[in-house]
Formats: C-alpha cells, sequence, structure tokens
C-alpha cells in the first residue's frame, strides 16, 4: 500500500523531452491550423476566408512520393496543384477527346483551377491546362472508389466486424471449457500427421527400392530426386527422428503441459470477470493516435520554423515575355499584382521554401530526428502503459484470495491510476531502452540501404550479422520489459529491480516458459484463424451474393467491386481478434508470473497460503493447510 513514486528524474526527463521543445516558440501555428495552396496562401483566412478546404489535383501523388525526412525539410509539399475550395466536389467524370480543344470556360469550373488564370480570357486550351497543372482532369479511376462508397452499405460492413468481436470475445471465454481439447487434438493431430508422413515415406521408400541416385546422377530436375530410394530414406530418417523427439517431449512435458491448460483456462476466468479489459485495446488505439499527432504536429512547426520564402514565378513560359522570368525575384502575395507584368498572363507569387537561415534553421535536420526519436519514445511508452494497467488489472485477480469477492470493483480502472501516479518514471526508462534499440536498427537500415549497391561481401556480410543481432536484442528487450511491467505491477519496484527480479524468475522455470509460449502461441494463432478466416469467408458468400438471406434488412445487392468490403471486413476482423488476443496474452503472461511467485513465496500454510486455484493445486499435488483444518473442525 505504501508506494513512492520510482525513478521520478527519468519521468521528469520523459515529459520534459516530449513537451517543451523548441519547436513551439519558432513554428508558424497557422501551418497547422489551416490548410495551404500551391502558391503559399492559406485556406479559410485573408483572401480565402470562404474557402477553408483544401482541394489535391492528385492526391495519388502525395502517397507515391512519402520521403518522410525529406517532406518534412520541404514544409510537406505535395508534388500537385492545391487549390482552396469551398466545398470539396463530390462528382466524377471524365472529359471527351473533344473537350481537350474547346474553349476552357466551358470545360473547367473555375473555382478547381489556379486562380490566377482566367478562363475567360485565357488563350490556353483544354489539353494545355491539364499539361500544365492548371486545371483538375477528373480521372476515371475514381469512379471505382466512388462507385465501391455507393455500393456498399457501411451497415454491412460493421455487421461483419461485430460479427469478428463476438466470435473474437465468444472464443476467448469459451477457452476455459475448451482449452484441453484444442491443445491434445492439435498434439495428437501433429503426431498422427507425423505417423502418415513415415508410413508414406516407406512405401515411397519400396516403391523406388530398385533405383539408386546413382542410376541418375546430377540434374537440375527435382522431380527426378524424388523418384531415387535414397531420398525417401533421409525423409523417412528426418520424420522418425523429429516424430521420437515429439513423443518424448510430450510425455516427459505433459505435467507443464497441463499447467500451462490451468493457466488459460483460469485466464478465461479472469477475463471473464473483468471484461472491461478487453476494451483497453480502444484506450491504447486513441494515445497511439495522440502519439502520431503530436509528432505531425512537431515535424510541421519545426519545418515552419522560418520565414516563408515566394518567388515570382512564369507558370507557361512560352506565353509572351514569360521566358524572361527565371524565377529568382523575391515577393510578397499580399502586395503582388500581375499587372507589374504586363507581358507574361500566367505570372504569379509562389511559395518556394521556408527560410534556412539562423541557429533553429541550420540544425532543423538535428531537432527532426529528435522529433523522430521523442515520438518512438513515446509509442514504446503508450504500449508499457498498457501493459503495466494490464498487468495490475490481473494481478489483482490472481492475489484476490476468495475470488470473486476479493477483486477490485474497477480492476483496469484501479491499475490504469497506479500507472499513472507511481510508475510514469519506469515505464518510460523502459520505453527508452527499446527506443535506443529501435534506433540503432533504424540506422543500420538506413546504412544498408545506402550501401546495396556496393560489391564488398565481407563488408554486407558484416552488416547482415548487425542487423540480425540487434533484431534479436530488440525481441529480447520487448520480452524483458513485458515481465518487468508485471513485476512493477505486482510489487510496485522500479524498472532495474524488476527486470531483475523478473528475469531470474524466468530463469529458474525455463521449460515452463517455454512450454506455456509455444502451447498459448498455438492456441491464439488458430484462434486468430477462426475468426478472420470464418468471418472472411461469411463476408465472401454475403457479398458475393451467394447467400439469400430472408427479409429485406441483411440483403446485400450484386456488387461489381465486392473484394473491396471483403478485404475491409478481413482487415478489421484481424485486427479485432489482434486487440482481444493480445489482452488474453498479457493477462497468461501475467498470471504465469503471479503463479511462479505464488509457488516460490508461500507454502500452504496458514501464515503463507498459496492463491492458485484448484486445478493448479491437484496438478502440483499441493494444498492449503488452512482448508485441512476447517474441515477437521
Amino acid at each position: 500500500q505504501n508506494w513512492n513514486c520510482k525513478m521520478t528524474v527519468c519521468g521528469f526527463g520523459f515529459l520534459t523531452c516530449v513537451f517543451f521543445p523548441s519547436a513551439w516558440l519558432f513554428g508558424d501555428p497557422r501551418h497547422v491550423l489551416y490548410p495551404r495552396n500551391s502558391t503559399g496562401w492559406y485556406c479559410g483566412i485573408g483572401p480565402n476566408e470562404n474557402r477553408p478546404n483544401l482541394f489535391y489535383f492528385d492526391v495519388l501523388k502525395c502517397a507515391m512520393s512519402v520521403n518522410i525526412m525529406a517532406q518534412s525539410l520541404n514544409g510537406f509539399q505535395c508534388p500537385t496543384t492545391q487549390v482552396c475550395v469551398e466545398q470539396c466536389p463530390s462528382d466524377f467524370y471524365a472529359l471527351e477527346p473533344s473537350a481537350y480543344f474547346r474553349n476552357p470556360a466551358d470545360v473547367f469550373n473555375a473555382s478547381l483551377c489556379v486562380p490566377s488564370i482566367d478562363l475567360r480570357t485565357t488563350t490556353l486550351v483544354g489539353y494545355r491546362l491539364l499539361s500544365k497543372c492548371i486545371c483538375l482532369y477528373y480521372r476515371l479511376v475514381c469512379s471505382f472508389i466512388l462507385h465501391y462508397f455507393d455500393s456498399v452499405h457501411v451497415s454491412y460492413v460493421l455487421h461483419g466486424l461485430l460479427i469478428a468481436m463476438l466470435v473474437s470475445m465468444l472464443f476467448l471465454l469459451l477457452l476455459r471449457f475448451i482449452a484441453p481439447i484444442m491443445v491434445w487434438v492439435l498434439i495428437i493431430g501433429v503426431l498422427v500427421a507425423g505417423a502418415y508422413g513415415i508410413w508414406h515415406c516407406y512405401w515411397e521408400y519400396e516403391n523406388f527400392k530398385d533405383t539408386s541416385i546413382s542410376d541418375v546422377g546430377l540434374t537440375t530436375n527435382f522431380k527426378t530426386y524424388l523418384q531415387v530410394q535414397e531420398t525417401w530414406l533421409t525423409f523417412l530418417i528426418i520424420i522418425s527422428v523429429v516424430e521420437v523427439i515429439i513423443l518424448l517431449t510430450v510425455i516427459f512435458l505433459r505435467t507443464r503441459i497441463l499447467i500451462a491448460i490451468a493457466l488459460i483456462q483460469e485466464s478465461s476466468k479472469a477475463i471473464s470477470h473483468m471484461m472491461s479489459a478487453l476494451l483497453y485495446p480502444l484506450v491504447t488505439f486513441v494515445l497511439l493516435l495522440v502519439c502520431v499527432a503530436y509528432w505531425g504536429a512537431m515535424a510541421l512547426y519545426l519545418a515552419t520554423s522560418g520565414d516563408p520564402i515566394y518567388k515570382v514565378v512564369a507558370l507557361n513560359t512560352t506565353m509572351g515575355d514569360c521566358g524572361n522570368i527565371n524565377g529568382t525575384a523575391n515577393c510578397e502575395p499580399e502586395s503582388f499584382s500581375p499587372s507589374d507584368y504586363p507581358g507574361c498572363p500566367s505570372v504569379s507569387c509562389i511559395f518556394i521554401k521556408y527560410n534556412e537561415e539562423g541557429l533553429l534553421q541550420e540544425n532543423l535536420m538535428n531537432l527532426q530526428i529528435y522529433n523522430a526519436v521523442a515520438f518512438l519514445w513515446c509509442v514504446n511508452f503508450v504500449i508499457a502503459l498498457g501493459q503495466c494497467t494490464l498487468a495490475g488489472a490481473f494481478a489483482s485477480y490472481y492475489w484476490a484470495f476468495n475470488k470473486p469477492n476479493d477483486i477490485p470493483t474497477f480492476p483496469v480502472c484501479g491499475g490504469f491510476m497506479r500507472s499513472l501516479r507511481y510508475h510514469v518514471g519506469s515505464l518510460a526508462f523502459g520505453a527508452l531502452i527499446l527506443t535506443l534499440v529501435q534506433v540503432i536498427r533504424i540506422i543500420l537500415e538506413y546504412i544498408d540501404h545506402k550501401a546495396s549497391g556496393a560489391q564488398n561481401r565481407v563488408a554486407r556480410f558484416i552488416m547482415t550479422c548487425f542487423k540480425c543481432c540487434f533484431w534479436c536484442l530488440e525481441k529480447f528487450i520487448k520480452f524483458l520489459n513485458r515481465n518487468a511491467y508485471i513485476m512493477i505491477a505486482i510489487y510496485g519496484k522500479n524498472f532495474c529491480v524488476s527486470a531483475k527480479n523478473a528475469f531470474m524468475l524466468l530463469m529458474r522455470n525455463v521449460i515452463r516458459v517455454v512450454v506455456l509460449d509455444k502451447v498459448t502461441d498455438l492456441l491464439l494463432f488458430f484462434g486468430k484463424l477462426l475468426v478472420v478466416g470464418g468471418v472472411g469467408v461469411l463476408s465472401f458468400y454475403f457479398f458475393s451474393g451467394r447467400i439469400a438471406l430472408p427479409g429485406n434488412t441483411f440483403r446485400s445487392s450484386s456488387l461489381n467491386y465486392y473484394w473491396m468490403p471483403i478485404i475491409t471486413v478481413a482487415f478489421g476482423s484481424y485486427l479485432i481478434a489482434h486487440g482481444f488476443f493480445s489482452v488474453y496474452n498479457m493477462c497468461v503472461d501475467t498470471l504465469f508470473l503471479c503463479f511462479l511467485e505464488d509457488l516460490e513465496r508461500n507454502d500452504g500454510s496458514m501464515e503463507k497460503p498459496y492463491f492458485m486455484s484448484k486445478s493448479l493445486m491437484k496438478i502440483l499435488n499441493k494444498s492449503n493447510k488452512t482448508l485441512k483444518k476447517h474441515r477437521e473442525n
């Protein structure tokens, strides 16, 4: 009960790193609050006060040219024409061939052209305006997206996602009953498959016992090697060895497998007592969105920290004296007048970039890197906060002696508040360690990408080894942090002590760790397969019109692009199943560490009774002496 704030220095450093950068002092907030067109004018203020929306001529160019660092340094300028509009267009069409040579005023919408062009007086014909990206040409490919949204009722997709959520929840709740059956069916299925493989290899060996590899020789046709006895003899030996290893493993580890099954069943019971835990991934998702939004705003503030630079540019150098305008003269959009250049009707004052002179601007790259590292730190902290919150909730279930009477009323909220009140520093420190490893991996990937054309095999081998080692290190740190957060939630100690205690506890029970991890992964894999595969197949038969349901409530007309809603439902089902099963996996890991602590710290006496379930005590042949004495009395 008397927990103290741990690692407050690291927690203060985390908050300082995130909330007090210098970008807020020098950036232009209008760049975050208002969109800006190609000429540098802001939409929604000034001369564009009645045009608050920004419209991209070809938004796909923005997605196809994404280079985060380069775009942030360039003010996130998308390489397509952008205009401020009052309302975004909702009609899709394509120009007829004859429209390319007609009067532009009869073809184009003036509000969707560059403001400096007057369609009534311009001498440019349609195809010239399109080639210069002065006016918008709606492509037919856009009608595909429109047809999809017109033909698919959103309610059908939501119904599919709701089914995925219900199936995921039902699967987790039923694991207390079906977990033993599923585990043993899978194990027996693997053994039966191995036995069939042995029989098949022996049968093939008998068929080709008169054909030797010396009769065939070397050949590039792989099928030829399947017709010699040595190939099937090799397969027979390998499968037999694997079969024996699996069989011996099951025999000698049957008790640990039973413990893993009991913990999985107990996790299902724990979730049934705190169903709100299944909704916590939504909190994590919202916090991650906040991190992304904050990082994006920070990057924009940094990119807009200098004064904007505008240049006099000719949109069409072939008109009049426009060839004399070389784009070196500065201008101000507020005071610029095209009448100052009477010989060039296509002249305009265009935003080029932000001023790069100054201490902050000269170190812009370093600040953007700093911002990217802070973003990774925030993401890892949010994930750590979720793991510690769930660990605290599930630990309160395990250490409740009389279940469910001793379980707190709001265990998830309690775990969340304890994590924020006592463990921010520890969580930030663990997230920082993981972030440093991820930064090193990113640097290695960057170096490998830059040196991809090098022919030095030794250097590439060394780089591959480094990448592999740091990949393994990242996986190990994630595993260690996860268990450290569980120990933090249980005992309230700092990160270093909790990580050491968790690691030593797991190393003393390494076989149980491996068995539980593999059994849990196997069950959750088949659970995801059941949810995604089942809902995906159901949505395929529904949206393709192969299911005829009675009534008009659930009726889907024949769709031309039914693969789009099917993919949407399948992907959404995977995200829902992953979110639910991640909570369940955290529950299993938490109860497992609590179980190991229970075994080492308690002996079943009146002073130190076991907190584990009766099924676990039965498997381990343990019991609480207090219960025996109570029964004798």
